[in-house]
């Protein structure tokens, strides 16, 4: 079986989101910045810009942690440049990840449907 390769900019993507999490993680001090995942990265082509897709834990700190990480952007893509061996450092651009919310408002939503749909299975099964 032919393994799929990779492209380099797929490579790069996940360069990024490993350096990324790792600096958000010790070398970023603002305060404001608190559990945050890194979800997943999207390069352009010619590397000059990175989407960085991201969740935070915890109901209220999403504003703050995305106003935290465009203050930083700067200092995260300096120290970014130290280990990717790249001509150009992409401007990154964060963007919340709405994905796992979502997922959970549906699971949610279908173990209810599942808990109503038993209920009424047990009512029918006591009428007859």
């Amino acid at each position: 079986m032919a393994r799929k390769a990779f492209s380099r900019s797929d490579r790069m993507a996940d360069q990024i989101q490993r350096d990324l999490a790792e600096l958000i993680r010790t070398g970023l001090k603002d305060p404001r910045v608190g559990w945050v995942t890194i979800t997943s990265v999207e390069c352009t082509r010619d590397y000059s810009h990175a989407k960085i897709f991201y969740t935070v834990m915890g109901e209220g700190k999403r504003e703050i942690t995305q106003e935290a990480l465009e203050h930083s952007a700067g200092f995260l893509r300096k120290e970014l440049g130290r280990g990717l061996s790249v001509y150009t450092v992409p401007q990154l651009h964060f963007v919340y990840d709405e994905s796992i919310e979502r997922g959970v408002y549906m699971s949610r939503l279908i173990s209810d449907v599942s808990e109503v749909d038993a209920k009424n299975r047990d009512k029918l099964g006591e009428d007859e």
